[in-house]
């Protein structure tokens, strides 16, 4: 059998890290987002893998290439981007009579995937995972009668949310899809789950129940959620690799990942939530929680990060400070309450020494943070913040 991912799309919410790699290639646990999916397809009934990449797709291709384990791996290309019914519809030549489709951004373990499978092969319809979230009016809200899907609203208001269900985004689907997903009224994209409507009109779309692992990353707060949340059962305490160095007066949590070549100088602490990723060098008595660093990241002495996400290949100088918290965090226009985020920022960043990120900040590509300075809200890429 085989499974269509669909990581084809932009990933806006998290720019700037979106901007030089697909969303599904940002790492949780030091793992692209798209090869824990992978891996776990690894572990089921699945022998092919059909990927459809867009954004950036020279980063997932030169990944993956043309295996993974046991799974043959293999790629079209969604372009323009034009919505999830879109992208699947791009994979149609390359499918015979059922497979599996899942989204790229959302973390999940085999089981869910056997079960869609065994349900299609059972009743010969549609099949959609269902699970259930304490924030429901956030996806997909699914209205059940028995197993059967009877009603999917998307971002309902929460006082109006008939369930706590929500589409899982993992899918059996045979041949019927592709009509379906045709007969969508075209205004620009086509959404996967309006072709689900019509299964739900006029024929039966199954529901299976999951409560295995369902990591979303949608945001930049889901990013470290995920991160924190896996790191909680992927690492054990002797799985530092044998390239790292990290001095002996310095304290790692065993819930943390540690990339190859990374450094911790002496007396810092990289606590619980952490993920460094390769040749990152954390500067002597800086401390770490809850935070996300890309490849080739250099963090000064003294330094301070909570809630923090960094891309590849920045700096940031001594005695830095990111504070960490909640804050109210604007993506794509839409504003986010309250929400836990101490800083997203971006790729090939010079920061400065004594340099304050002001919890909600999200600082631009290839920015300049000059030292001393105060930084808040939203940075362009290539600013230069200098101190008033």
């Amino acid at each position: 059998m085989k499974a269509v991912v669909l990581a084809a799309g932009k990933g806006r919410r998290l720019w700037p890290l979106t901007e030089n790699r697909p969303k599904p290639m940002l790492p949780v646990a030091n793992r692209p987002i798209l090869e824990h999916i992978v891996d776990a397809l690894t572990r089921t009934a699945i022998t092919e893998v059909l990927i459809v990449v867009g954004s950036n797709r020279d980063r997932i291709q030169s990944h993956f290439e043309d295996s993974y384990g046991d799974l043959d791996i293999s790629y079209v290309v969604q372009d323009p981007q034009l919505g999830t019914g879109h992208a699947l519809l791009q994979a149609e030549s390359h499918l015979g009579e059922s497979f599996v489709a899942l989204n790229g951004d959302r973390v999940i373990d085999a089981t869910v995937v056997d079960a869609v499978v065994e349900r299609q092969r059972e009743t010969n319809d549609p099949v959609m995972a269902i699970t259930r979230i304490e924030q429901p009016s956030r996806y997909g809200v699914v209205e059940l009668d028995g197993r059967t899907v009877v009603g999917l609203e998307e971002q309902p208001h929460p006082d109006r949310a008939k369930s706590d269900y929500i589409n899982a985004g993992v899918y059996a689907f045979g041949p019927e899809i592709f009509a379906a997903i045709r007969r969508i009224e075209a205004h620009g994209e086509r959404a996967l789950t309006e072709a689900l409507g019509t299964f739900i009109d006029e024929r039966r779309l199954e529901a299976v129940r999951y409560q295995g692992t369902w990591l979303d990353v949608s945001a930049p707060w889901d990013l470290l959620a995920g991160n924190d949340a896996l790191l909680g059962t992927e690492r054990s305490p002797d799985a530092i690799p044998e390239s790292a160095t990290i001095d002996a007066s310095a304290v790692v949590a065993d819930s943390t990942a540690i990339g190859e070549n990374a450094v911790v100088h002496p007396q810092a602490a990289v606590l619980s939530g952490v993920s460094l990723g390769d040749n990152v060098s954390i500067g002597a008595g800086a401390i770490l929680k809850n935070t996300i660093l890309l490849t080739d990241v250099t963090i000064k002495s003294g330094t301070v990060m909570t809630d923090c996400i960094v891309g590849a290949n920045t700096t940031l100088g001594p005695n830095t400070t990111v504070e960490g918290g909640r804050a109210d965090v604007v993506l794509s226009e839409d504003v986010h309450r309250d929400v836990t985020l101490g800083g997203l920022i971006g790729d090939n960043v010079a920061g400065g020494g004594n340099v304050t990120i002001t919890p909600g900040t999200i600082v631009g590509n290839t920015a300049t943070l000059d030292g001393g300075t105060y930084v808040s809200g939203r940075v362009e890429d290539g600013s230069h913040v200098q101190r008033g």
